[in-house]
């Protein structure tokens, strides 16, 4: 589906600067409600047809809490910000229910083994998964100035919700780092060879502040592509970082070949190092400032695995 309005969509949301993740999705959930209202257009449409849209995702669909969040995130953006017609109050809609599940935790044995299945880049991002507490997207969008080896630390920059912030780095990893790091210098070199590359992306305005840091090596993303894409905002031809879906695919095979029976995901790596902080005595407002969550409350969900209480502290009898 391809229209002025769907236009207007894209254009308002890389105003604000929004990824282009974020782009995508609030486009196929506009596309998602116009359909499922028989290709009204949603200046005619209000609360009562978001609510049935939502009841529907739900009750019909039964798709997940989350799920059904996004698509309400992104109905509300468009008419607060496309439309210039906010929503009322339509809260009473049926809110979609989920099983409450504790995450997937690989115990310490299990992440050694899994990572022995790996090698080279998937090696290292699994290794940042769970020795930094990385989301996979903070991941693979790394860049090459996020690392600093000398204060052993990872800037994540606009991690989810837009927002930034410091990590760990295990020492044990710098070689390895070194060396990748490296490969991306020789890498940026053959690039600046071919005469339609017009450098790394950048966010929000910095392309025209900094002319020429797109090609700087700092800004180089640390997990590159194997190949050149145009860019599908700018059209220009660049080398983006590698896919999501290349790690999650090779850590469901070293899953696999590890012999787990635990419905672990590239996700568990990260639980993994929240539960294993706090199994070592870190307090849980540290691993709260280290996963970057908004809410202490999130963070104690890593308590109910180890049946402590939310804000337990290790004794140092422990240690005698």
């Amino acid at each position: 589906m391809s229209s002025p309005f769907l236009d207007s969509v894209k254009a308002v949301i890389r105003c604000k600067n929004y990824s282009i993740k974020t782009e995508q999705t609030y486009v196929y959930w506009m596309k998602y409600f116009i359909r499922h209202q028989k290709y009204a257009h949603p200046k005619d449409l209000g609360d009562a047809e978001v609510r049935q849209f939502l009841n529907f995702l739900a009750l019909s669909r039964n798709v997940a809490p989350s799920t059904q969040k996004t698509a309400l995130n992104a109905i509300v953006f468009v008419y607060r910000e496309v439309l210039k017609k906010p929503l009322g109050d339509f809260s009473d809609f049926y809110r979609a229910k989920g099983p409450k599940k504790l995450p997937t935790v690989l115990t310490r044995a299990e992440v050694g083994s899994l990572l022995r299945c790996l090698e080279g880049r998937e090696y290292l991002c699994a290794s940042l998964m769970y020795g930094s507490g990385l989301r996979i997207m903070e991941t693979v969008s790394l860049r090459v100035q996020d690392i600093d080896l000398d204060r052993f630390c990872i800037y994540v920059r606009e991690g989810k919700g837009r927002k930034s912030r410091i990590t760990t780095l295990a020492p044990e990893l710098l070689g390895r780092l070194k060396v990748h790091i490296e490969y991306i210098a020789a890498c940026l070199k053959v690039d600046q060879q071919e005469s339609n590359w017009a450098g790394v992306y950048l966010p929000h305005a910095l392309a025209r502040k900094y002319p020429s840091a797109s090609k700087e090596f700092g800004w180089q993303y640390l997990f590159l592509a194997k190949h050149f894409s145009v860019d599908p905002r700018s059209g220009l031809q660049r080398r983006h970082h590698i896919g999501e879906q290349h790690i999650q695919r090779a850590i469901k095979q070293a899953i696999r070949s590890a012999g787990f029976n635990k419905p672990a995901s590239c996700h568990s790596l990260r639980h993994s190092f929240a539960t294993h902080l706090l199994e070592s005595g870190a307090d849980i407002r540290t691993i709260q400032v280290q996963l970057g969550h908004s809410d202490v409350k999130t963070t104690e969900i890593y308590t109910h695995i180890l049946g402590r209480g939310g804000h337990t502290v290790r004794s140092p009898f422990s240690d005698l």
